[in-house]
């Protein structure tokens, strides 16, 4: 146990359910943790070091622009706002006051599918951002067509969100939704927090697209926003607006884009070697009654492999929600994905987790019964 652990009595904590927000998201490199240390040592003109290092990320990413933020949440809040707000400096310093009151465009429009909780509502977001948030479509359908239909003079942007936690099938591809946009005259703004690509949103035909930069790009806690120059333009000026209490630090700003610079020059893992490091446990797994395990891939299209774990629970005599419960519980505390545990299912997300972590695991699934 960690002396950090053992100071606040905390439990330690095996993180099988991937970059997640509520175990810390991710655990950057020594590199980025020195830049960390070497912004937080020393003052800057803050608002040179937002563009200047916006201006370096832009053209390692060959985009127009780019901007540090506190987080992806944050990125979605303060690019709504931005597209509201423009170069308006009344509308800046008043925006949930007086925007409706003057007849300005707030409407963001967005396939009623990626109306999803992530953590927090997107509407939440949204709203926070000035926003009124519009659907298109139906939860497990939505057409250009059918974006396109709800577009009015009041609309001040399409918002798309790339994400698992969102309806897959039938839903317009994010270049389709980019020409929508386009033929409409109007920016989209693309979540893409937990994607692994940093370019081909931008390429697509996005005019702001949002990552995290403590998941996928192991950074510190803090945001990504990179798009075209006039709309990054006007989400660095809610540094005066709502950006004001979302504001990120010398140390995020400078640890991100350092942490960028690593992840661009670094082989990822392939999914094919997180299948090969989980094959001995999905093998383990499958030697117990009651549990059949199988390899399974992201359903939103990225290149990750994760053990998909079937309990029958009329044979194990406990549902599977117990089951997640039991595991959270325990010490070390295990967190798995449990998204489909109504249907009896768990994934196994192998990316954060060490083969003698993996053995802890199956060893704990196995004492439950």
């Amino acid at each position: 146990m960690s002396s950090i652990h053992e100071k606040y009595q905390l439990k330690e904590v095996i993180n099988a359910s991937g970059r997640m927000t509520i175990l810390g998201v991710s655990t950057p490199t020594e590199t980025v943790m020195d830049a960390v240390r070497d912004g937080l040592g020393q003052y800057f003109e803050m608002k040179d070091l937002v563009v200047k290092t916006g201006a370096y990320i832009a053209k390692l990413l060959n985009v127009e622009d780019a901007i540090v933020v506190s987080c992806a949440s944050a990125g979605i809040a303060q690019s709504v706002a931005a597209v509201i707000v423009k170069d308006d400096p009344y509308l800046l310093e008043n925006l949930h006051a007086h925007a409706h009151a003057h007849n300005v465009a707030s409407e963001i429009v967005m396939p009623k599918g990626h109306n999803v909780n992530f953590g927090a509502p997107v509407g939440t977001m949204v709203t926070l951002g000035g926003g009124t948030l519009k659907e298109a479509g139906y939860a497990n359908e939505c057409s250009p067509a059918q974006l396109a239909a709800m577009i009015t003079p009041q609309t001040a942007a399409i918002l798309y969100i790339k994400s698992h936690h969102c309806v897959q099938k039938s839903i317009l591809s994010v270049a389709e939704a980019a020409a929508v946009a386009k033929q409409h005259n109007l920016p989209l703004i693309v979540d893409a927090a937990a994607e692994e690509d940093l370019q081909c949103y931008y390429n697509m035909g996005a005019d702001l697209v949002i990552y995290s930069g403590a998941k996928a790009i192991e950074g510190p806690t803090s945001g990504l926003v990179v798009g075209r120059s006039q709309y990054i333009a006007w989400v660095r000026k809610q540094s005066l607006g709502i950006g004001r209490a979302m504001k990120v630090g010398k140390e995020g700003i400078l640890g991100l884009t350092h942490a960028i610079t690593e992840y661009l020059q670094t082989e990822k893992e392939t999914g094919q070697q997180m299948v090969a490091k989980m094959e001995h446990f999905v093998a383990q797994l499958n030697t117990l009654n009651g549990i059949d395990c199988r390899v399974v891939w992201d359903s939103a299209g990225r290149d990750i492999a994760r053990a998909e774990i079937c309990f029958n629970e009329t044979v194990l005599a406990m549902t599977t929600p117990e089951i997640v419960a039991r595991l959270q519980g325990g010490d070390p505390a295990i967190y798995c994905r449990g998204y489909k545990a109504n249907d009896g299912i768990i994934e196994i997300d192998v990316r954060s987790v060490t083969s003698a972590q993996l053995d802890v695991i199956y060893q704990n699934i196995k004492a439950l019964f």
